[in-house]
């Protein structure tokens, strides 16, 4: 059996190399992380010994997680990717000359459709947010930048000021991967952001003492100190203590707006929502494909389904009596 401080080692080399060779972002770390740790946990308390762990011993791991912690399928394959990327790594460190998970199969995921919310409902939710404050301000120009750019919670927060240029519309984002992409805001979104960043953002990131020196560009810089210079933080949404705002501090936000509207709905939401209208205004699917920065064109397939759904419902809806014989089913 690896002694602990070793078992400790290997785990932050093995995290090292995904953050900085596989370049996987720090969400997929973390994770990975996380499960390495349970699963080190059991070879401990088994006595099994990483060196020579069999696939059957793993799929009792794998066993004992769907029952005690309920891990679902999509948890599950997580699970299994983590363990394939770290028994290679450990065929890189001499440890073993074979991959006991690459035999492993991933569990059959369900198709599940995107929840997506109507634009009456998204205005709904945009508008139970008190914009008369601070943070009010920039949580409707973060949400209407999501909203209008289709962007995940993590490159939301990971947005800098020099990364929207007002000019074009469009902002650099980072995205899985540390893969980087230009998206797309509209105006309303536009309208929102510069209101936030020439009223709100200076104030939380210097206090209430701050005087504003000057207003926008349309580059997406600000004049004076607004601009995340040496003394300021260079991020775009920022906490009321002028830190750069996390993806949880996001989705706690969210939450809080969503229960007020009524509806029920995920930060994720919004970016499911801002595809499927970009489908039903007929834009093509290797479009939509780029503005969400899907690696895989089958992903982004999937908000065809969504479309469909739309399309059985309005069917049943107008013409309700299809499919039947005289007041009968067919």
């Amino acid at each position: 059996m690896l002694n602990p401080e070793y078992s400790k080692s290997l785990l932050e080399r093995f995290c090292s190399r995904l953050a900085a060779v596989e370049r996987r972002s720090p969400l997929t770390v973390t994770t990975y992380r996380f499960e390495l740790l349970r699963f080190l946990e059991f070879t401990g308390a088994g006595g099994f010994d990483i060196k020579t762990v069999s696939p059957d011993q793993i799929v009792i791991y794998l066993d004992k997680r769907r029952k005690e912690d309920g891990l679902d399928p999509r948890s599950t394959a997580k699970a299994v990717s983590c363990l394939r990327s770290f028994f290679r790594f450990a065929a890189c460190e001499g440890l073993r000359q074979d991959n006991p998970a690459a035999l492993l199969e991933s569990p059959r995921q369900n198709l599940s459709l995107p929840e997506t919310m109507d634009k009456e409902t998204v205005e709904k939710f945009l508008g139970v947010i008190n914009i008369d404050t601070r943070l009010g301000l920039r949580d409707r120009a973060l949400f209407e930048m999501i909203y209008s750019s289709g962007l995940r919670i993590s490159e939301a927060a990971g947005l800098n000021l020099r990364d929207i240029d007002f000019s074009e519309g469009i902002a650099k984002v980072k995205g899985k991967g540390s893969k980087e992409r230009l998206v797309v805001f509209g105006s309303e979104a536009s309208a929102w952001l510069k209101r936030y960043i020439d009223e709100s953002r200076p104030v939380l990131i210097f206090g209430r003492g701050y005087k504003k020196a000057g207003s926008v560009t349309t580059t997406g810089n600000a004049t004076g100190n607004a601009t995340g210079n040496a003394t300021g933080s260079p991020a775009l949404f920022v906490g009321r203590r002028g830190k750069r705002l996390s993806r949880k501090g996001i989705w706690k936000n969210y939450s809080g707006y969503a229960a007020l509207a009524g509806t029920g709905s995920r930060v994720h939401t919004l970016r499911h929502s801002f595809a499927t209208e970009l489908l039903k205004g007929g834009a093509d699917l290797r479009t939509v494909q780029a503005l969400l920065g899907h690696s895989n064109l089958a992903t982004t397939q999937i908000y065809t389904h969504v479309d469909t759904s739309l399309l059985k419902e309005n069917h049943r809806k107008y013409l309700p009596k299809m499919g039947m014989k005289g007041g009968k089913k067919a």
